[in-house]
């Protein structure tokens, strides 16, 4: 019996086949939704960055138009801050008082609960491979010992040589089943945690940009009140 990879394959009858190619696109499907993430994080996080450092400046001075334009520009498109910080500046830019503060802080909550969303596409995938992954490979562990049973019959004896082609089936199925949700798993809790400082982050800024609006409209009402 040529327990090779290719002479195993040769062996394996169709639904192990099936089950094999199954397991191996849940393997390409998770490396290609940690690519894509990855690429994402690098950006989002570079770009978010980046623009909290720039957004002192115009916030420094009062300047909620520059502040705002500035969050509006192309080089922070792929920021998540410049979705949730633009979408706080545009309702107080329309109204300074404790009405615009109340309405940026509902834009806030909004924005930030759908760039939270954004923020974990394709972790369903991840989550997915990595729970289900083992049973399909005992699927395949199961097509392994039947055909082991078969090879035993057609042999009209029960030693190891007869059945090795199906064993060896059965324990490459389980095998690749585990791998792949050890795999899925690790990058899954690997994106949780980037999530969750990003969320942090998110929470941080929030919360400064609400305290800045807040001095901002009083100094403004007060300067109004001195004339």
């Amino acid at each position: 019996m040529d327990l090779s990879l290719p002479g195993l394959w040769a062996s394996m009858g169709l639904p192990a086949r099936s089950v094999l190619i199954t397991m191996l696109l849940m393997l390409v499907w998770c490396v290609y939704v940690a690519s894509e993430r990855v690429l994402f994080f690098v950006a989002a996080r570079g770009q978010s960055r980046a623009l909290a450092g720039a957004i002192g400046a115009p916030l420094k001075s009062g300047d909620v138009a520059g502040a705002l334009k500035l969050v509006m520009s192309e080089a922070y498109k792929k920021a998540y801050l410049a979705a949730i910080l633009g979408s706080a500046l545009r309702e107080y830019s329309a109204r300074s008082d404790h009405h615009g503060i109340a309405a940026a802080k509902r834009a806030l909550e909004t924005v930030s609960t759908e760039e939270t969303a954004a923020l974990r596409k394709g972790m369903n995938v991840l989550a997915t491979s990595g729970s289900t992954a083992p049973f399909v490979g005992l699927v395949g562990t199961i097509f392994g010992i039947i055909n082991a049973f078969g090879m035993m019959a057609e042999s009209g004896g029960g030693d190891l040589t007869s059945i090795s082609g199906g064993i060896a089936e059965a324990l490459v199925s389980t095998a690749v089943g585990i791998t792949v949700a050890i795999i899925a798993i690790w990058i899954y809790n690997y994106f949780n945690a980037v999530i969750d400082d990003i969320t942090k982050d998110v929470h941080v800024a929030s919360a400064e940009l609400l305290d800045w609006l807040e001095k901002d409209s009083l100094r403004r009402s007060e300067a109004g009140a001195a004339q």
